[in-house]
């Protein structure tokens, strides 16, 4: 979780059990259990005698433990040369099967990724709903592109430019969230999305004063909660 531009480390959360408390203070900072170091300090207070009926509060401090730095690799200008190459020869030969009318295919490297661009007539059917098929198709690719690679190279598969497109829709859908949490003081969650698309909207609204973002579930479920920070 970052606030004020950095990323708080520790924090205290409360739950009416050990294990909720640890689940709060999970989700609050986007982190797993074995990310963190966990202590419980105990019950909220010490109780008075009117209280005792009032249910229990168990505090935990929850510590981001510091992350393994680990050197990345990058791909060598003599292997994107390669890989550059491969995938435009298999671009050419995947889409040329579909016998797609009026079929423009154009392969480019830029800051040391492939991106592939696809245009042509009725080939909204390999976008699928919500991207679902490109993003298929994207992975195959990247599966292609990277198969006889020592260092892993990022491939970028778009069609009838939906990607630029989707990254419209869902900035506008975040201003509007983000709105809609500030004037209702309470978070939304949003429904399951991609890494990449749940990237766009962490990025949209890091900068925001009065909205946190975090991802919570696993993947393919995985999904945004936009709250008051």
């Amino acid at each position: 979780m970052e606030r004020d531009g950095k990323m708080e480390k520790s924090i205290i959360s409360e739950g009416k059990t050990t294990n909720e408390a640890i689940e709060n203070g999970l989700k609050q900072l986007n982190a797993k259990r074995e990310d963190v170091i966990i202590n419980v300090i105990g019950n909220e207070e010490k109780r008075s005698f009117f209280s005792i009926l009032e249910p229990t509060k168990i505090k935990v401090e929850l510590t981001l433990k510091e992350p393994v730095k680990i050197k990345k690799a990058n791909i060598t200008d003599e292997e994107l040369n390669e890989v550059l190459e491969t995938m435009k020869k298999f671009s050419n030969d995947f889409f040329n099967q579909l016998k797609i009318n009026n079929l423009s295919i154009n392969v480019e490297e830029k800051e040391k990724r492939i991106y592939i661009s696809v245009t042509g007539d009725d080939i909204n059917y390999l976008i699928g709903y919500r991207g679902e098929t490109l993003n298929y198709l994207q992975l195959i690719f990247s599966n292609v592109a990277n198969k006889s690679l020592k260092h892993k190279c990022s491939v970028i598969l778009d069609i009838e430019n939906y990607r630029e497109k989707r990254k419209v829709v869902l900035e506008e859908l975040a201003e509007k969230i983000s709105k809609t949490v500030v004037k209702n003081r309470k978070k939304i969650e949003l429904e399951p999305m991609s890494a990449y698309e749940r990237k766009i909207i962490h990025t949209k609204l890091q900068n925001n004063s009065k909205v946190k973002t975090y991802s919570v579930g696993e993947e393919p479920n995985r999904r945004i909660i936009v709250d008051l920070k």
